[in-house]
């Protein structure tokens, strides 16, 4: 073994060395947001934190992965000209023990934090929500109702014209979740929400929106042939222009 190339061998040793550290020195930048923007919403800022940190998880797992990978295919294989394979070792039981406990504690973790973040996105707070909306899943669309215009204020919307969903920002909105055939998925990527609209079943989400304009939404659950016209626009206005939008859909229903 000594002999087989001793400098690639004293590289490599570095490079797992310096791994750890290399991986670690990137905690003194910031993190990306690997696809999603920070303070979209309050959903958002819960989740982003739990996104980084399982691609960070994987990041460093692949790169062991990869170095355990390629040290035996690199300075364990059978050399050209060599009249025997290199010694075989099986059954070796403290290795089997820890790649079983490893992956054991690695998914342990995640779980943890990821049940810590659900409860905290699906937390209630009566105190704090400040406007009710409605929000039913149909095939193949969606209806956004709104309690404070009236019973019959409904944004209803079809797969050719798909509806807006209007919120205001920075005020605590509590959704309620329901559909009326089959099950449905609202989701809205950007800000990192996803919940399902389930028959017969009322779900309840809360959120603020944090961040003005206008945001893609859509169906995450093949529901039926249209399932991919199934979206929607979610519109974040200020307060005053929400004020504006409850008058108009209370004047419509008059």
């Amino acid at each position: 073994m000594s002999k087989e190339h001793p400098q690639a061998k004293t590289r490599f040793r570095r490079f797992l060395l310096l791994a750890p550290a290399l991986i670690a020195l990137t905690g003194c930048s910031k993190v990306s947001g690997l696809g999603f923007e920070e303070n979209v919403s309050s959903v958002n800022d819960i989740s982003l934190s739990l996104w980084q940190g399982a691609w960070i998880a994987a990041g460093v797992v692949g790169i062991i992965t990869l170095a355990l990978i390629l040290w035996p295919a690199i300075f364990h294989r059978k050399k050209v000209g060599a009249p025997e394979f290199p010694k075989q070792t099986q059954y070796n039981v403290p290795v089997e023990i820890a790649y079983t406990i490893i992956p054991f504690i690695i998914v342990a973790v995640l779980f943890y934090f990821t049940a810590v973040k659900q409860n905290e996105i699906t937390a209630k707070s009566p105190s704090t929500v400040a406007h009710e909306i409605g929000v039913e899943g149909i095939q193949w669309s969606w209806q956004f109702s709104y309690p404070e215009a009236g019973p019959k204020a409904k944004v209803t919307g079809t797969p050719a014209q798909p509806p807006t969903l209007v919120v205001p920002l920075g005020e605590r909105v509590r959704y309620t979740i329901t559909a009326n055939d089959v099950v449905h998925g609202f989701w809205i990527p950007a800000f990192m929400i996803q919940i399902q609209n389930l028959p017969g079943v009322t779900n309840y989400i809360e959120f603020t929106a944090n961040k003005l304009g206008s945001f893609p939404g859509r169906c995450n659950i093949l529901c039926g042939r249209n399932h991919t016209q199934m979206i929607f626009t979610i519109k974040v206005v200020t307060p005053s222009e929400y004020q504006s939008y409850l008058e108009t859909l209370k004047a419509a229903t008059l």
